[in-house]
This record gives C-alpha cells, sequence and structure tokens, in this order.
C-alpha cells in the first residue's frame, strides 16, 4: 500500500489561532529609503566578507591618519554584517543623532560599505537592511523592487493568483513588510512605520502589475511600541470589512476587524492541500479518520478533512471570535461533520486525555511562541507541552502534523522537540514541508523560513 501523502497535490492554508506581524507610514518630503525597524528577530548568516586588500591595508590607512571617507548619514558597526538585520546593540558610531527612519550607509568594523539600511535608534532591530547597492534607494528603486515581486508571483505556476502573499519581508527586498492578495484587495502590514509609506509609493505599480484596486495598511501596537511610535491603519474607500475568497474546495469568509495579520494565513494553503488528500486517501481505503485540529484559528485544516470526508472533525482555539468565523465558515460550506469549541488548548487537551478519547489525525498549529531570542527557552518548553499533551490522543498507526511559525527555531531542534514529547513511542517522519513558493527565503536570513510542519506517524 503507497504513502497516504503519494499524489497529495497543492493546496491551501486558513488562518491560526493566535499572532503574526509587519506594517509602515510617513510625512514631510517623501525620503523612501530613511527608515525601518522591527518584526521578527534574530541574526542571519553572513560573515565579514573582508576584501581587496584585507586588514594589512586597513591597519595601514588608520596607522596614516588617513580619514575614512563614508557616505552620509552612516553608521558604524562593532563587528560584521550578519545577514540584513542589524541589532542596537551591534551599533557602533553613528555620523549624527538620527531620527527615527533615516536611511543610513552601514559600514563594518572594518569601515567598509555593507549597504543601506532605516534605522531606529528606539528598536531592538536597529537597522534594517534596503539594498547592498552603493546607491542610495530611489523611488524608481522601489516601484522595481515591487514590480519584480509582484511578476515573479503571476509567473510561478505554483502560485495561485487570486490568493497569496505578495511581499514576504526580507525575502522581496521590503524588510518590515507583508503583504497577502485577496481577488482585488491588497493587505498589507508594516512593523516598521515608514515602511508603510513605502508601501503607499509601490501601491499604484502593485495595482498595475496585479489589477488589484483595494487596500489597506496596518501599523498595529506590537510595532509601535517597539518603536516608540502611534499605531494606525488606512484603507481605501472601497475596501470591505468582510469578504469571501474560495481556496480548493473551501470558501472562507474573512472579517479583517477581527482577525489577526491580513486575516487569513497563507503559509499553509499547501499543507491544507495535502491534509485534504490524506483524508481521502484514508476514505477511499475505507477507513474515513476522525481528525483533531487544536489551534485551528477560523477552521484551515479542520473545514479541509470535513470536506475531503472524514467521519469526525474536532477543531478548537482559544480565540473565541475565530471559533465564531469557523463555526461561520462550517456553515457557508455545508459541512455537518466538524465542531469547534472555545477552550484553552493546553487544559482541553489534558481534558480529552483524561477522558481516554484518541483521534486518526492529529493536526498541532499554535501560534507563535518565541517571538525573541528572550523567549527562546520559555517557548520550546511550550513547544513542548503542547506536543507531549497532544500525541497520547494519536492512535497507534495514527498521523501527527505538528507545526511551528517560530523562525527562531531552528528545523532540527524542532523535530529534537518532537521527540521529546513522544517518549516512548515511536514516531516516523513521512515529509518536512513549509510555506509555499510565494514566501521566498533570502539565503542570509534563514529565519524567514519560519513555517515549519512535521508530518509523522506514530505506532
Amino acid at each position: 500500500m503507497g504513502s497516504p501523502w503519494d499524489n497529495a497535490g497543492t493546496g491551501s492554508r486558513d488562518g491560526r489561532r493566535e499572532h503574526r506581524d509587519d506594517r509602515e507610514g510617513h510625512d514631510g518630503p517623501r525620503n523612501y529609503g530613511r527608515d525601518d525597524r522591527g518584526g521578527q528577530g534574530t541574526r542571519g548568516h553572513e560573515s565579514s566578507g573582508r576584501s581587496d586588500g584585507g586588514q594589512w591595508r586597513r591597519d595601514q590607512e588608520r596607522s596614516s591618519g588617513r580619514e575614512v571617507q563614508r557616505m552620509e548619514p552612516w553608521v558604524n558597526l562593532r563587528g560584521p554584517m550578519r545577514g540584513p538585520r542589524v541589532w542596537s546593540g551591534d551599533v557602533g558610531r553613528t555620523s549624527e543623532r538620527h531620527k527615527a527612519g533615516t536611511m543610513v550607509a552601514v559600514y563594518d568594523q572594518y569601515d567598509e560599505f555593507r549597504g543601506w539600511g532605516f534605522y531606529h535608534p528606539h528598536s531592538r532591530i536597529a537597522v534594517r537592511l534596503v539594498t547592498r547597492d552603493h546607491s542610495e534607494p530611489t523611488e524608481e528603486f522601489w516601484h522595481d523592487r515591487a514590480r519584480a515581486a509582484a511578476e515573479r508571483r503571476l509567473k510561478d505556476p505554483e502560485i495561485p493568483s487570486e490568493v497569496c502573499r505578495i511581499l514576504h519581508a526580507e525575502g522581496d527586498d521590503f524588510p518590515a513588510l507583508t503583504m497577502d492578495r485577496y481577488g482585488d484587495l491588497l493587505i498589507a502590514e508594516a512593523y516598521s512605520e515608514p515602511m508603510a509609506d513605502i508601501f503607499e509609493l509601490v501601491l499604484p505599480t502593485f495595482h498595475e502589475v496585479l489589477g488589484t484596486k483595494e487596500h489597506r495598511v496596518v501599523y498595529d501596537e506590537t510595532a509601535a511600541r517597539a518603536e516608540g511610535g502611534i499605531p494606525f491603519e488606512k484603507r481605501s474607500a472601497g475596501c470591505p470589512p468582510r469578504f469571501q475568497f474560495e481556496e480548493g474546495a473551501i470558501t472562507y469568509e474573512v472579517f479583517q476587524a477581527e482577525g489577526h495579520k491580513t486575516g487569513f494565513f497563507c503559509d499553509q494553503r499547501e499543507n491544507r492541500a495535502r491534509l485534504a488528500n490524506l483524508v481521502k486517501r484514508l476514505v477511499a481505503e475505507g477507513n474515513p479518520p476522525t481528525v483533531l485540529d487544536v489551534c485551528s484559528y477560523t477552521g484551515g485544516f479542520a473545514l479541509n478533512a470535513a470536506a475531503a470526508g472524514a467521519s469526525e472533525v474536532h477543531g478548537l482555539d482559544l480565540d473565541e471570535k475565530a471559533i465564531e468565523q469557523a463555526k461561520r465558515n462550517a456553515n457557508v460550506n455545508h459541512l455537518k461533520n466538524v465542531k469547534f469549541t472555545h477552550a484553552d488548548a493546553f487544559s482541553y487537551l489534558r481534558t480529552l486525555q483524561h477522558n481516554g478519547k484518541e483521534y486518526d489525525i492529529v493536526i498541532v498549529d499554535p501560534p507563535k511562541f518565541i517571538r525573541s531570542r528572550r523567549d527562546f527557552e520559555e517557548g520550546k518548553a511550550k513547544y513542548n507541552d503542547i506536543n507531549k499533551l497532544a500525541i497520547p490522543l494519536v492512535k497507534p498507526g495514527g498521523f501527527y502534523i505538528s507545526c511551528s511559525c517560530s523562525g527562531l527555531l531552528e528545523p532540527l531542534t524542532f523535530q529534537e522537540i518532537i521527540r521529546r514529547a513522544a517518549r516512548l513511542r515511536t514516531v516516523r517522519v513521512l515529509r518536512e514541508t513549509g510555506a509555499g513558493p510565494d514566501h521566498p527565503v533570502r539565503i542570509d536570513f534563514p529565519e524567514g523560513r519560519y513555517l515549519k510542519a512535521l508530518w509523522t506517524q506514530m505506532d
């Protein structure tokens, strides 16, 4: 008998349960290329790249008393450039007391130019690199990058044209800005205020290339607090507060005012389709499965399992508004074999264990437990706890899909968490997946590959 994932197609993934980020804004003469701030956090993997002449040449220049010529304004790092983000502790000297959002030339500890980036003195991410070119970014630069990002999606046959991610922050050279498309609507999140201004600048280019008409951009409370700014939301006159769209066999409804991020999670699209194919396979073999979707948000995995023919589907989430939306989504799709419960996952999983409940398929897709290096150990413990509570609910021979959207959590560490949580059970990894090709990742910023989904089978 073949693997239940044979012939698994690509599909879609809906929202989740709790949170995620990204944002921007501007006034006065447009200084595009002069501001930045944070979102997720980590240091990329890039060497100092000592070049042409080496340390000896630099020592000779210093000893000769010759002044180093830098482009203005500038910041000097204490060490090497480690990817597209510079942490506040890595900034040494600056040419002046820069205002938040200033575009600065970045130099490493050897006074070698490393690129232009937005500087923010109050954020833990002090600089977000925009380009490594010597030329400071112009309006034309941003329009070119916007056109390139949109065309990448349109040219890729694996990316659905109507619902997908159009901007994936550093992955598309728009640091601190993400944007999803829902038909004629573009919804953006700016994790740094200046990137909201950049969004408004390039919006006409996106509308031209994509054929979209409406938009909404949000600079939320978390991002504003990190920068010492004021949160805001801007939307076009025709931007609908509630809208519907289709992904695979499911119709979803999104209510923007009550949703997290852009109201939906495009990153799990392929994984939702894989789950639907797994359920269809089991149904075809005469074994319609029972399914538990932990941290179901508005029902993405649960709805796909129900539509594929599962005998029983149960979704649970702590977000009461998300659960209400999941129930509406089930009604829109005329699905009777699915129920949703508003509950804390940790306590409810204990109750299910106590009642001896077991399922053929269990999906765990929790919120981002690790938001910064400061919460790393606490977040790891939460991933361990939720998986330790969910794994006993998997029937012998059943399937367990565990996800993490924490960019700081490396895949091998995540796999080790699952191994420890499983204790004496035999766990076979069938595949490791993540977000689709509409979420490109820069090789010097591996944290951009934040989504991890481990597909396993339990003895």
